[in-house]
């Protein structure tokens, strides 16, 4: 029987399924306390953690018994991945389980941002009847999205796109190929520049890595067409925040969703304070009911059957 560390939530069912064949020990806050983490990893086969659990060098090194890292999601940011590769340590992401939740939430806020309910709301609390400003917005059909990144969420978003009537074009360093072809339709890959002026909205599925850190910078924010709308559901870093804000407030943007932060949990987001059709959100677009019970589940499963292989 295997020690499991468990540092954040994790679904009941898929909670009893490891306890059923494991010694577990479920501990949802201790991403809050390294030494909470490095006592309890003592002795940890398997540490199963999301995005808060930072997986350093020093924590990974001094889990002598550490074999596998399941991670409740997909970016591997908060990983020391090298540390885990040096000790032969296998890091088991749930690639594709939360992607039908982001891709819902990429187009539910770009309908939301595109007929404006987030100041239609505000003024008609206010008891105005802007009944004429709001019958100015647009419909999302015939409009093109451009996916920046086109993995496992990002073709899920195309598919969602071309089954709305919209146009869907790419951009992905690692495909070489001229088009793409997914349920529905074929995705043309374009170059990054060409992806943003030609697109009404921009949907961001980059990880965060050196060459993507700051990329959307205000010299690459002036490139998007003039008008469109950001949204964001990759990791903050990508998005320079201060820029994206200046971009708003001039009309440059007409609007922007963001669900991840340059620093999360974030607590200072004083430089979006009064700038206009913005939807904020707390890392969330991958997190639902449903979501939670895939991911969970296929971490469960895969930490299971590794476990079990290499016992």
């Amino acid at each position: 029987m295997s020690n499991i560390f468990i540092s954040e939530f994790i679904t009941s069912q898929a909670l009893e399924t490891l306890k059923a064949r494991h010694t577990v020990i479920y501990q949802p806050d201790a991403y809050q306390d390294p030494k909470q983490m490095a006592d309890s990893l003592v002795s940890a086969d398997a540490w199963i953690v999301r995005n808060l659990s930072k997986v350093s060098k020093d924590l990974v090194d001094g889990a002598k018994q550490l074999r596998v890292v399941g991670r409740l999601g997909v970016g591997l940011e908060n990983i020391d991945l090298h540390a885990c590769a040096e000790r032969g340590i296998r890091v088991i992401p749930a690639t594709g389980a939360n992607a039908e939740s982001v891709a819902e939430y990429v187009l539910g806020t770009a309908m939301a941002l595109m007929r404006s309910y987030r100041e239609a709301t505000l003024e008609t609390l206010a008891g105005k009847w802007p009944r004429p400003t709001y019958s100015k917005c647009h419909e999302i059909a015939g409009k093109t999205i451009g996916i920046v990144g086109f993995g496992s969420i990002g073709r899920v978003v195309a598919e969602k796109a071309l089954a709305l009537g919209m146009r869907c074009i790419a951009y992905d360093p690692f495909i070489k190929q001229s088009s793409i072809a997914i349920k529905g339709g074929d995705v043309v890959m374009r170059s990054l520049s060409e992806v943003l002026a030609n697109s009404q909205i921009v949907s961001l599925h980059l990880p965060l890595l050196p060459e993507t850190k700051g990329l959307f910078n205000q010299g690459l924010l002036n490139q998007i067409q003039e008008g469109a709308y950001l949204i964001n559901t990759a990791r903050g870093g990508i998005v320079d925040e201060l820029a994206l804000a200046q971009s708003l407030k001039s009309g440059k943007l007409g609007g922007a969703a963001l669900d991840v932060f340059a620093l999360e949990p974030a607590k200072d987001l004083s430089h979006f304070i009064g700038v206009p059709n913005l939807i904020l959100t707390p890392h969330v677009a991958g997190v639902t009911e449903e979501s939670n019970d895939r991911v969970s589940t296929m971490i469960a499963q895969e930490v299971n059957l590794f476990l079990e292989k290499n016992t």
